[in-house]
C-alpha cells in the first residue's frame, strides 16, 4: 500500500526531476506511477498526482504514446499495463514476458506497443480496437537483456541490449533488417533521427555512437569530453543537433554538419 502524499509534495517530486514511477515518499519500492502536469495551464490533463496502482514488483519502464491518451508501464512483476490517462483506469493487462519489462515504445500509429525484457526477447502486443484477446509476436536474437526500444517515424524498430548490439527489425514481417556491433559495453539509449538516416546510441560508457541505418556502418564515435557514463541520447525534431546526458551532469550538442562536440554545458 502507498504512502498518502500531498499536492504539493507530488509536484515538488515531479518538478525536482524525479521519475514519474514509484511512490513519492522516500524508501518506498516503485510499485505505482505519479502522472503530473508539465504546465499548470494544461486543464485537460488529469488531477495532478493522480496514482494509477496495479504492479506488484517496482515499475521499471513507462511510455507514453503518441497521442498521449494512453500510458503503458512494465516492471520486475513481468507484466505490461496499459492505462488511460484521463482516468488512470487500466484498460489492458498483458502477460507473456518470462523476466522483469525493462523497455517499452509505442508504434507511430498506436496499433502496437513494443516491450523488452531480461528474458532476451522483445514482445509486439497488437492493440488495435476490436482485438478480441492482445496478440503479441516475439523478436528473438538477441543474447542479452534488452535495455532500450524506439520506434522510427515509419515504423521501423530498434532494440539496444546487454549483449553490447543494436538490432533494426521490421515489426510487420517480425524480420531483422541489421545488426549494429561497435559498442563495448550494454547499450542504454537509442535514438532515430527524424529522417530515419541516422541512429544514435548511448552505451554504458562514455562514447555516443551514430550510424547509417542503411549500411550499418558507424559513421561515428562522439567521446571527447564526456566524462561520465553516457545515460541517453536525442535529436532534436529537425534532426540537426544530437543531444547526450551524462552522469557527470552534463549535456553535449553535436551538430549533424560536424564531427565534434561542442562545449559542455552544466
Amino acid at each position: 500500500m502507498a504512502r498518502c502524499c500531498s499536492q504539493a509534495q507530488r509536484m515538488a517530486a515531479c518538478m525536482a526531476g524525479r521519475p514519474g514511477v514509484g511512490s513519492c515518499c522516500g524508501g518506498w519500492v516503485a510499485t505505482q506511477m505519479v502522472l503530473c502536469p508539465v504546465s499548470c495551464h494544461l486543464s485537460s490533463f488529469p488531477d495532478p498526482g493522480l496514482v494509477p496502482a496495479g504492479h506488484q514488483r517496482s515499475v521499471e519502464t513507462v511510455s507514453f504514446s503518441p497521442d498521449s491518451r494512453q500510458l503503458a508501464s512494465g516492471g520486475w512483476d513481468k507484466r505490461v499495463m496499459l492505462w488511460e490517462v484521463q482516468s488512470g483506469q487500466m484498460l489492458r493487462l498483458l502477460v507473456g514476458h518470462q523476466d522483469s519489462v525493462q523497455s517499452s515504445d509505442f508504434s507511430p500509429t498506436v496499433n502496437c506497443l513494443a516491450t523488452g525484457s531480461w528474458d532476451s526477447t522483445i514482445r509486439i502486443w497488437d492493440l488495435r480496437t476490436g482485438t478480441p484477446a492482445v496478440s503479441h509476436q516475439a523478436l528473438e536474437g538477441h543474447s542479452g537483456n534488452i535495455s532500450c526500444l524506439c520506434y522510427s517515424a515509419s515504423g521501423l524498430l530498434a532494440s539496444g541490449s546487454w549483449d553490447k548490439t543494436i538490432h533494426i527489425w521490421k515489426p510487420t514481417t517480425s524480420s531483422l533488417l541489421i545488426q549494429l556491433k561497435g559498442h563495448v559495453t550494454w547499450v542504454k539509449s537509442i535514438a532515430f533521427s527524424p529522417d530515419e538516416l541516422w541512429l544514435a546510441s548511448a552505451g554504458y560508457s562514455r562514447m555516443v555512437k551514430v550510424w547509417d541505418c542503411n549500411t550499418g556502418k558507424c559513421l561515428e564515435t562522439l567521446k571527447q569530453g564526456v566524462l561520465d557514463v553516457a545515460h541517453t541520447c536525442a535529436f532534436t525534431p529537425d534532426g540537426k543537433i544530437l543531444v547526450s546526458g551524462a552522469a557527470d551532469q552534463t549535456r553535449r550538442r553535436i551538430s549533424r554538419t560536424t564531427k565534434s562536440p561542442s562545449d559542455p554545458q552544466t
